[in-house]
């Protein structure tokens, strides 16, 4: 039995580093008797049994796979010895990584694209082509603006790829903070790159020796062979027959291998052909690529597609190349079209615009496509604007139903729309424009010309805040790529935007105007001239809209305003909006005033005829309620928002605001008389109702009776009063807390009308009360044919004197139970009647007798006496030329019996002439 052998022992490899399948050469001890007794190589750990090849047991030969670990022993494993060891290692390097523009010596399969730029692989070519580094060392970009390095090499480039590199330009921009060290060491490594290059062919047959070598011994094995088999010896001359055979053996053998030659041609062709197609399937395959990557949307894989294949072949000569090459370019025309269409469709997004504009600056599209794009919008815009007009205009007069005009709840805190965002102010419920219904909510339908300014207004916020960005995004050149940068494309457009500046500005003012203009047709179709009017204009004005919705349009105007401010679209284009705004606010504040004056005319019918203690009813309290209610809706109409004038900064503006104010007030002094001077059969069955309680009442009116025109007459004159002293000085400070110009004068013509209706209705009532005790004097004095030049000795104040002071009493009665304050108005103008007409009346006597003249002078005193404290100069004066018109008293006798009958007069009427006693003093103030 023969001893076992010693384990395999590897002492050498040649060379000890390489790639993956180098072939390498192992040198050692006891490597196993013949290749069946070798079972195992690894090498770096990986198995390389596949391509061992046994020389002697001293060598093997075999190629390294591609192992996990980077170094590793060469572990050779026998049948005889088992797993043996390794004194040596071999280190495994990585590929080296070939660029696309590099030499090699080897084909490199494009779809395996390796981009040294990401250090990774890459599926798809990419948008434009690098070098590598070629200092070799870290690249550390500076600080230096663009602009300047531009100027600083004009015309050049830091691209390598460009005809007018710049090594400068590149230093400065990649190295500029690089140690001199460092550029060294980039100068060492720029040698070995050209000196690589400069060994030409050789560096590929350096590469490919061992493939080299193993066809010459293949070749040489073969020579040697067949020298070995085919060597004859030809003894004597050759024979006729021999060189027969031999012709026909030539001739056959050029027969048999006619056939194989031809088809081994024809394979080298095909072969040679499918190496073509293989090393430019890109090409071949690009059109139906750029067709596959349309229909998914991949237009940026087309773009960088289409970029490489014009830098390979977009100038070659290869009539196949030029062939599938203007294919390429048909494809790229539809793209063009595809994306130009694209980008003009509406609506659109402005990342979709952008992004298409991108493309098509990328595929070096004709033309502007940003600037049609921006025209485009423009349009939509436009059109957008008139159709939302036309399809409410038309839904108007379709029907008389509101187009999208939910019911609104004011009392709600939700509201279904922006126009139910009404203002909670206190606001006059207009009969012709709300309803007060017994549910618990008020509920209000929106007009539709409001309807249309919402959705219009909503539709230009939506649509021109991306209009303005995409034209900034035009004018500082972000629309483009960095490539399109690079190229000057940016440069160019920027100087486009900049001519066309004005032309957008016209634009901006054109949906200005037409946004204006739209909602002037719609609320102020007055404003518009005539040949505006059938574009802006259109909608049935059966009423006007109130000064609530005006309100709220004009909120919804300003809202808009601010919104465009804040894009920072220059005011100067935002001025239109502002006077519509203005005009707005005018017409609102003139359609409540006039709607306020009807809302008073209507007072009237409200009246009551309740009166208080101070002798008014309701109606002065309720107008200056409408008035503050209407100023209080118009609050945020007057207060002026920023970049906004004020509403009476217009002459004419103050002025119509000044009539319709007086108009008002006159309105509501006209239904004062109306009220006072009306006939009873127009009158509502009202009754007149006291305060009971109020310790300074004389008497009152029956409840269940009538109110006579005498009564309506003072109240109407209490009301007067206190309008003149209270009411219309309350109104005139809100006049002037909300801005109103020419209060005064208001207030002037005001209150002399209120002064003329007063004093109409005061000669009235005193014409009623009056008239009758005046006339009564004469036929009182009279009766019983009474002579004054003969008549018996005085024994008292005769019976027409009490009726008289009777008749005083009861309009003092009438008068203090309406309203106090009136009572010493009233009862001296009616003193100043009796007295003057006592007056003519003595004047009127020929003569007296002494009886006579002392009757008439018992009666005379007796008067001026009872009435002393509603006397007035005038009155003074009828009772003085009354008394002088009387023969003086000549004896004592006759002054202490004047005397006494007045005491008896006025001990007897005590009762009755208690009213003309009580607080006489404060019953004097007027």
């Amino acid at each position: 039995m023969s001893r076992a052998r010693q384990p395999p022992l590897v002492t050498g490899i040649s060379p000890n580093e390489g790639i993956s399948w180098t072939k390498v050469t192992i040198r050692g001890e006891n490597l196993g008797t013949g290749p069946t007794d070798l079972i195992g190589l690894t090498i770096c750990g990986h198995n390389c049994l596949l391509t061992a090849e046994w020389m002697s047991a001293s060598k093997i030969v075999c190629r390294v796979g591609q192992a996990k670990n980077d170094k590793g022993d060469i572990i050779v494993t026998t049948k005889s010895g088992g797993r043996g060891t390794s004194t040596v290692s071999f280190k495994l390097l990585k590929p080296e990584k070939i660029g696309i523009l590099d030499q090699s010596a080897v084909w490199v399969d494009e779809m395996n694209y390796y981009d040294m730029r990401t250090d990774r692989n890459k599926g798809i070519p990419p948008l434009s082509l690098r070098p590598a580094n070629p200092l070799g060392i870290e690249i550390d970009k500076g600080r230096f603006p663009q602009k300047d390095l531009e100027a600083l090499f004009p015309g050049m480039s830091a691209d390598f790829t460009s005809e007018n590199f710049s090594a400068a330009w590149y230093l400065i921009e990649n190295h500029s903070t690089t140690s001199f060290d460092q550029l060294k060491t980039a100068v060492v490594n720029l040698k070995k790159q050209a000196n690589k290059k400069n060994e030409g062919s050789l560096a590929y047959v350096k590469g490919g020796l061992s493939t080299f070598f193993e066809a010459q011994d293949a070749l040489s094995a073969i020579h040697q062979k067949l020298e070995a088999d085919g060597t004859e010896k030809v003894e004597g001359s050759m024979t006729q027959k021999l060189e027969n055979v031999l012709n026909r053996a030539s001739n056959t053998a050029d027969a048999l291998f006619q056939e194989v030659l031809g088809r081994k041609d024809k394979a080298d062709s095909t072969r040679n052909a499918l190496n073509v197609l293989q090393r430019f399937k890109f090409l071949f395959n690009l059109p139906l690529n750029i067709e596959r990557n349309i229909q998914k949307g991949d237009y940026d894989v087309v773009i960088n597609d289409y970029e490489k294949a014009k830098s390979l072949f977009g100038k070659t000569e290869v009539q196949v190349f030029k062939k599938y090459y203007a294919e390429v370019e048909t494809r790229i025309e539809a793209l063009r079209e595809l994306l130009l269409d694209k980008l003009l469709e509406t609506p659109s997004t402005l990342h979709d615009q952008k992004r298409y504009i991108r493309y098509l600056s990328d595929l070096h599209a004709p033309g502007d496509p940003a600037w049609q794009c921006i025209g485009a919008q423009h349009q939509w815009i436009l059109q957008l604007m008139h159709n939302c007009k036309e399809s409410y205009v038309k839904e108007q007069k379709g029907s008389n139903s509101l187009l999208h005009s939910p019911m609104l709840d004011l009392d709600s805190d939700v509201r279904p729309s922006p126009i139910g965002h009404l203002s909670q102010t206190a606001s006059l419920k207009r009969g012709s424009s709300f309803q007060s219904g017994r549910d618990d909510a008020w509920r209000y339908k929106a007009p539709q010309q409001v309807v249309f300014v919402e959705k219009l207004t909503k539709l230009v916020l939506s649509q021109l805040p991306n209009f303005w960005k995409l034209w900034i995004s035009y004018v500082n050149g972000s629309l483009f790529s960095e490539t399109a940068e690079k190229s000057g494309q940016m440069e160019r457009s920027k100087k486009n935007a900049r001519q066309r500046q004005n032309d957008f500005k016209k634009m901006i003012q054109e949906v200005m105007y037409s946004l204006v203009k739209l909602i002037r047709g719609a609320l102020l179709p007055f404003s518009l001239r005539e040949g505006e009017s059938r574009q802006y204009g259109g909608w049935e004005m059966k009423s006007e809209l109130s000064g609530q919705w005006l309100t709220h349009v004009i909120q919804t105007v300003r809202l808009s305003s601010e919104s465009l401010t804040a894009l920072e679209i220059p005011n100067d284009m935002l001025q239109i909006i502002q006077d519509l705004i203005l005009d707005l606010r005018v017409r609102c504040i003139i359609v409540t005033l006039q709607h306020t004056a009807e809302d008073i005319k209507r007072l009237a019918e409200k009246e009551d005829w309740v009166v208080d203690n101070e002798g008014l009813t309701s109606l002065p309290s309720q107008f200056e309620q409408c008035i503050i209610h209407s100023l209080q809706s118009l609050k945020t109409v007057l207060d002026c928002k920023p970049g906004e004038a004020s509403v009476f900064q217009q002459q004419k503006t103050q002025e119509d605001v000044c009539q319709l104010s007086i108009g008002i007030m006159q309105v509501f002094i006209d239904c004062l008389e109306q009220l006072s001077t009306k006939p009873d059969g127009d009158i509502d069955t009202a009754h007149l109702s006291v305060d009971v309680s109020s310790p300074d009442l004389f008497g009152s009116i029956h409840e269940d009776s009538s109110l006579s025109s005498e009564q309506r007459l003072l109240i109407a004159l209490s009301n007067c009063r206190y309008l003149e002293r209270h009411t219309f000085l309350n109104i005139a400070e809100h006049f002037e807390k909300h801005g109103f110009q020419g209060v005064e004068k208001i207030t002037q013509v005001s209150m002399e009308s209120l002064k003329e209706l007063d004093q109409r209705l005061f000669e009235m009532y005193i014409e009623f009360k009056a008239d009758p005790i005046v006339g009564s004097l004469e036929p009182g004095i009279y009766a019983g044919y009474f002579d004054w030049k003969d008549c018996l000795v005085p024994a008292g104040v005769r019976n027409y004197l009490k009726e008289a002071l009777v008749n005083i009493i009861a309009v003092h009665a009438e008068v203090f139970t309406i309203s106090k304050d009136l009572v010493p108005r009233v009862m001296s103008r009616v003193v100043e009647a009796v007295s003057e007409e006592l007056s003519r009346l003595m004047q009127c006597v020929s003569s007296f007798s002494k009886n006579g003249a002392l009757q008439a002078r018992l009666e005379i005193c007796a008067l001026r006496d009872t009435v002393a404290i509603y006397l007035t100069p005038e009155s003074n004066s009828s009772f003085k030329q009354a008394l002088e018109a009387l023969p003086q008293l000549s004896s004592g006798t006759d002054k202490k019996l004047l005397e006494e009958l007045l005491n008896k007069f006025k001990s007897s009427m005590h009762l009755q002439l208690t009213c003309f006693q009580a607080s006489s003093s404060a019953m004097m103030k007027t």
